[in-house]
């Protein structure tokens, strides 16, 4: 083999994020010490980016299977049976590091990332979801930030032709140093042509297409499983430079290779590049893969074998044809303007082989790189302020005084506020399958030639999580599950995105654990299978983490179509009905923070079993026919909720007068605590009997709180409405201002 002029030191093996311990593994693995193109590709791949060494063991206890799923956790996507011989195949994955070091390119380069995943598996993909967190806007760096990610998310989703049809936005000043991007694509499908990345049969071609290899994002993975510090802007090289136009070309020549019979197998070269796609397939296959370099298409001279096997340059695709039809794939490829070149062959010893200008610069077993990782069960222990942050004295807490001033200052802070500045930027009606745009519980796609619809999600809340991280976790599982359900959809699957700290913390490790827990005691209960999923950890700049923030990506099915259903009211006369119950839960709520600047207690209780009662109930009313608008109460609580259906209509708005009871609670509980299994809905006068009457039959607490109409919002509680001020009463254009251009205000903040 070409022996490497680097000699291996202990330097060396640090900058490469490898332990000693680490290093000796792969001496003991290669029988001999590694050479510098070696030491770089085991670094990629046994990252935390790419292994998952501290999350693998807990992960395992997620539930993976179900009716529906197709395909589970270990390809590129996940996919789930909607009928009809289609399946749905959906991904979420992070790109938090390079958001934060350059905020365009980082967030673009996500949203292809995640389109690969998806159309690997020979699905077009046909929605997009953003999950996004930033600090607080009254700093420049965040408003950057907000506006880079922003643009760069719609610059590559809308150049794609791919719809950016919804997701959530939160700001807290624990995200400022460390903002979260996560991206979820779900495309269809048919079940008997979904790809998957195997380097199967040996003697067939490995074909490499897409763009040229850069230097771009060497060692981005490596990057993207570090803390950060005050140089953490010195990485700009380790962040890719995307290009939509050439994806795109990639998009359509990939799907017009699966509709023949040419491929055996194809993965992304994301993460870890050429090094992860080679070896994850052959891993998968039981093969072995011998690749040369020679033929690899790049754009700048000198690179060298680590430069091409670690490069993590874009829109790129690796390919497994069946011997004899390299022509033809050749053809097609060339045909959609790409580069293309057989840069391999499959072979049966199980190594991956890498050669250069005639010579070996590699020699790796596929599965020591794929699979054989460290596995690390590290220490566990709640930190020591976790009883600090879950006291909460609420007797230390003066109970609202003027309710009208509390709701228009929830409405503008910009984790409630309208996110229209944010989604007008964002192409989401091409392709011409979105139903429900931007705006409402889920967004919603039709799928065409049937009579089915999906609808998605994207949810979770860090600072639940932090207060307590299992019940956190259980929240996440069922308000996604409610927004669906909200929708007309029955939920069928989900995909996650778990952003924590530094998992060498115990404290951090304690977090991540139970908030597996809660994950998986919730997807039990409502049976919605974990298909996919990503792990971003070491979120942390200068010893500060992040709250543990788990996204969930849910899917549900709506059969028939026009069952779907949005938040808004539609009518006036409508009675509105709360089903739930009201409880104090004021713990871990944007009223408590916006209002009193703090972030204790704990989170809303929360019961599964009357979760999942109450989804049931909803579903069957919204499948009668029953309901003309559903809205989870969340963020704000009822009066947020009650607000959010009066606002959030794409046409005319609609006021409402509502008598609530208070049942012994603090005032500033009813109408702003966060209490969990509630929905509010809006149902025509003469059906009102027979929706409070299914609810109670299955147990499920209902009443009519109030009528739709007017042209103002009027929350009167029972026993305030002779106090002076004691109640919600505002005009609905004054609503309409401060809830949809709070956020634009704080953003355009300090421009002249």
């Amino acid at each position: 083999m070409n022996s490497s002029p680097h000699v291996i030191t202990k330097e060396l093996i640090a900058q490469h994020n490898l332990t000693q311990e680490e290093f000796k593994k792969i001496v003991e693995i290669l029988g001999r010490e590694p050479n510098l193109t070696e030491l770089g590709m085991f670094s990629v791949m046994w990252s935390e980016h790419c292994s998952y060494k501290s999350s693998r063991v807990h992960l395992r206890k997620l539930p993976t299977t179900g009716p529906r799923v197709v395909q589970g956790p270990g390809e590129n996507a996940g996919a789930v049976d909607i009928g009809d011989g289609l399946c749905a195949v959906f991904k979420m994955e992070s790109h938090n590091h390079p958001s934060f070091i350059e905020p365009y390119q980082g967030a673009a380069t996500g949203v292809g990332g995640i389109l690969r995943d998806i159309f690997t598996m020979g699905a077009r993909p046909i929605a997009l979801l953003d999950s996004l967190r930033f600090g607080l806007l009254d700093h420049a760096k965040n408003r950057f930030l907000v506006k880079g990610v922003v643009a760069g998310i719609a610059g590559y989703g809308n150049c794609m032709g791919v719809p950016t049809i919804g997701g959530e936005v939160i700001f807290n000043e624990i995200y400022a140093n460390n903002p979260l991007v996560n991206v979820f694509c779900l495309g269809l499908a048919r079940q008997d042509k979904i790809f998957k990345g195997k380097a199967a049969g040996v003697g067939n071609p490995i074909i490499y297409v897409g763009s040229k290899t850069g230097r771009d994002g060497i060692h981005g993975a490596t990057m993207a499983s570090d803390s950060f510090s005050e140089e953490s802007e010195s990485k700009r090289p380790t962040v890719q430079v995307g290009d939509p136009f050439t994806e795109k070309l990639l998009l359509e020549a990939c799907l017009e290779l699966m509709s023949t019979d040419l491929l055996v197998g194809i993965q992304d070269m994301g993460a870890a590049g050429l090094t992860s796609s080679s070896c994850e397939m052959a891993s998968r296959a039981d093969t072995g893969v011998d690749l040369d370099l020679t033929h690899v298409p790049r754009r700048e001279p000198g690179m060298t074998p680590y430069d091409l096997m670690l490069s993590e340059s874009q829109e790129r695709m690796l390919m497994v044809a069946k011997r004899g039809k390299e022509d033809e794939v050749l053809r097609i490829c060339r045909k959609w303007d790409l580069d293309v070149a057989v840069v391999g062959r499959v072979t049966e010893d199980g190594l991956l082989r890498v050669r250069d200008q005639g010579h070996v610069v590699a020699e790796i077993p596929a599965k020591a790189l794929a699979d054989d990782g460290p596995r690390y069960e590290r220490p566990h222990a709640p930190p020591a302020y976790q009883e600090y942050l879950q006291a909460l004295n609420l007797d230390s807490l003066r109970d609202v005084q003027d309710p009208t001033a509390v709701l228009l200052s929830l409405l503008e802070s910009p984790t409630i506020a309208s996110k229209r500045w944010i989604y007008q930027q964002y192409d989401h009606m091409v392709r011409t399958n979105t139903v429900v745009r931007p705006g409402s519980d889920a967004a919603v796609v039709r799928v065409k030639g049937t009579n089915k619809a999906l609808a998605m999600v994207a949810d979770g809340n860090g600072r639940y999580c932090v207060l307590h991280p299992y019940v956190g976790g259980t929240i996440a599982v069922a308000e996604a599950a409610r927004n669906l359900v909200c929708s007309g959809a029955e939920p069928i699957g989900l995909t996650d995105c778990l952003n924590f700290g530094n998992p060498e913390r115990p404290d951090v490790m304690w977090q991540f654990m139970m908030v597996i827990e809660g994950l998986k005691d919730a997807c039990e209960a409502f049976a919605i299978p974990v298909v996919s999923g990503n792990v971003s950890f070491y979120n942390e700049t200068n010893g500060l983490s992040i709250y543990p923030t788990p996204i969930l990506g849910m899917v549900g099915l709506i059969e028939p179509a026009d069952r779907i259903t949005t938040q808004w009211f539609k009518q006036a006369g409508d009675a509105i009905i709360l089903l739930g119950k009201n409880r104090e839960d004021l713990g871990g709520t944007e009223y408590l923070r916006v209002v009193h600047h703090r972030e204790q207690g704990m989170p809303p209780r929360l019961s599964l079993e009357e979760e999942k009662t109450l989804q049931q109930t909803v579903l069957s009313l919204i499948r009668q026919g029953l309901v003309r608008s559903a809205h989870d109460c969340s963020d704000g609580g009822l009066a947020v909720a009650l607000a959010e259906c009066c606002l959030s209509a794409p046409g005319a708005l609609l006021g409402a007068v509502l008598q609530l009871v208070a049942d012994g609670l603090r005032r500033d509980a009813l109408l702003f605590g966060e209490s969990q299994s509630r929905v509010l809905l809006s149902v025509r006068p003469e059906q009102v009997d027979r929706v409070l009457q299914q609810a109670w039959d299955a147990g499920v607490p209902a009443a009519k709180i109030g009528t739709v109409g007017g042209d103002r919002l009027v929350m009167a509680v029972e026993g305030d409405q002779f106090v002076s001020g004691c109640r919600v009463d505002v005009d609905l254009n004054t609503l309409a201002d401060r809830w949809g251009n709070s956020l634009e205000r704080a953003l355009q903040a300090g421009e002249k």
